[in-house]
């Protein structure tokens, strides 16, 4: 129950560390364009995100894949400004619904991240032969972090809308914006060339 409790919590501050911020960032621009009545592709959203996230950590700690550390720290922001883009992009369209490439970006854009944690993780493991049961523990503590950002997005963006009148669009639009700018001077910080 300890080794739980520990890959578990693992999983959790993962997530929510402010100084990792970049997680919270990329969960903010996937989670923007959805309200409370599409719960079932939020669940989804953050399914396919600890899916594609937990594939590549599985992959580097089975010692499947290595990936040079510095392309994936340039990706990791580069993925969040993709997505705040589409956002901006198709803004309207996902005023009357149109959420579905956010889908897709949970899972492809997971991988990446993944690859961001997985010497960390591989560290943490250490050489266990058991590689898998402490990933699952790991991924459920990423899944209810994740939740617990997703919620409040849609929170915030709820009572946004609802309080202060800002319409939908609108409120997609500046909150991708922002995330954009602070992904920006990420990938300007990370430029590994």
């Amino acid at each position: 129950m300890n080794d739980f409790i520990f890959y578990f919590k693992m999983g959790l501050f993962h997530v929510l560390d402010i100084k990792a911020y970049d997680h919270i960032l990329f969960l903010i621009v996937l989670a923007v364009v959805y309200e409370f009545i599409h719960w079932k592709k939020v669940l989804w959203l953050i399914t396919l995100f600890t899916i594609g996230h937990s594939i590549t950590l599985a992959l580097s700690a089975y010692g499947v894949l290595k990936i040079d550390v510095d392309l994936v720290e340039f990706l990791i922001p580069l993925s969040i400004f993709i997505t705040g883009l589409m956002n901006v992009l198709t803004a309207s369209k996902a005023s009357v619904g149109k959420e579905n490439q956010n889908l897709f970006f949970a899972l492809f854009f997971g991988l990446i991240h993944g690859l961001g944690f997985s010497n960390y993780f591989k560290i943490m493991i250490g050489k266990t032969s058991d590689k898998l049961i402490p990933l699952l523990e790991f991924a459920g503590g990423v899944e209810a972090a994740q939740i617990i950002i997703v919620l409040t997005i849609l929170l915030i963006g709820t009572l946004t809308q609802s309080i202060f009148n800002v319409n939908r669009r609108d409120w997609i639009l500046v909150v991708s914006s922002i995330v954009m700018g602070f992904a920006f001077q990420m990938m300007i910080d990370r430029i590994f060339w």
